[in-house]
């Protein structure tokens, strides 16, 4: 079990790791305060998820003019917007063609033996695209994801493809099928999903309810706290499936659902990627956005430096190629120049 070591370096860090209690910091392992089994004990972790809480629905209610109330009241029960037919069949269907068409530089990331592929979709791709264009420029899209991310902030965009394989345990598993949660504070995922999604190859899951900070989700958080102080953790907590009754939660629902569906989830709540009984292939427009859980305005977003609109993933992806050519990480999203969304692996 690693111990959090007092190291001259981190005694000089100690100003950077006591500024990121007030960030989006998650890691338990890197950071001696986050990762501090006595703060934990004495609540440090629960008064960050608790009073992240109290922020976002603070900014949720300066957002609510931006979905139907009807929404509003089921995302406060689920946790999740869907919306099916989101386009109009005629928008949809050249949407989908000019998907299929496009070529562009991609990336790609493996977890146990499934395969991630991502086309960032910046300013330089969507001049090509036009119904893509319209898609992300419209309050139809954006709307439902600033108020489930409580920020009016550009997230980051890209075409998504999912190789999936047959579940499997050990070595080659998915990760991404194990429930969790993204991080102690709300955040918004989105998955427009341009085909039809069977229901046993690998639909995205959801945890209805489980984004709701009841009493019995906070004991569980600040367990999990413990336990990750003590062992060093990433902070993306996991629960089995056969434990959502001990905090009062259904079974999760699966998204095994027509083409042209958008989803919008706070991926505080439980979710994961199901289990698929073959190879299998989701192609969707993803979108994701996580700004600091602790500011308390809507409208902050480095989005408005030129430079960076339409860039946050490329941006991304630059600094950690700079970090692995330092030797300061190891590569995850590996460039595999370009590509189209359904090429096959």
């Amino acid at each position: 079990m690693p111990k959090q070591k007092w190291s001259p370096l981190k005694v000089l860090m100690l100003p950077v790791y006591a500024l990121q209690i007030i960030t989006g910091e998650k890691r338990f392992i890197e950071n001696p305060l986050l990762g501090s089994e006595k703060l934990n004990r004495k609540g440090l972790h629960i008064w960050r998820v608790k009073t992240a809480a109290k922020i976002v629905e603070s900014r949720r209610r300066r957002l609510q003019h931006l979905i139907p109330q009807n929404e509003r009241i089921f995302f406060a029960e689920n946790g999740y917007i869907e919306r099916r037919n989101f386009l109009a069949p005629e928008m949809f269907a050249q949407l989908r063609s000019e998907v299929e068409a496009l070529r562009a530089p991609a990336r790609e990331m493996t977890q146990g033996k499934a395969v991630t592929r991502r086309t960032s979709l910046t300013p330089e791709v969507l001049r090509n695209y036009p119904a893509i264009r319209a898609l992300v420029d419209s309050n139809a899209w954006s709307d439902p994801l600033r108020y489930v991310g409580g920020f009016k902030a550009e997230p980051v965009i890209s075409i998504q493809t999912i190789f999936g394989t047959e579940t499997e345990e050990g070595k080659g598993k998915d990760p991404q099928t194990d429930l969790h949660m993204d991080t102690f504070h709300s955040t918004v995922k989105a998955w427009f999903f341009l085909y039809d999604v069977p229901e046993d190859e690998g639909p995205f899951t959801y945890v209805a309810g489980s984004h709701k900070l009841t009493k019995r989700r906070l004991a569980w958080h600040k367990r999990k706290s413990i336990l990750a102080s003590i062992r060093g953790d990433n902070g993306s907590f996991r629960i089995p499936e056969n434990q959502l009754h001990l905090l009062r939660l259904p079974e999760p629902t699966k998204f095994a659902v027509p083409a042209n569906t958008l989803v919008v989830g706070d991926t505080f709540g439980f979710h994961a990627r199901g289990k698929s009984v073959r190879p299998s292939v989701r192609v969707e427009i993803y979108a994701s956005q996580r700004p600091n859980p602790f500011l308390p305005f809507v409208g902050l977003d480095a989005a408005f430096l030129p430079f960076v609109k339409g860039r946050k993933e490329v941006i991304g992806w630059f600094i950690e190629d700079c970090l692995v050519r330092l030797g300061l990480r190891r590569q995850i999203w590996k460039d595999i120049g370009t590509a189209g969304p359904l090429d096959p692996r």
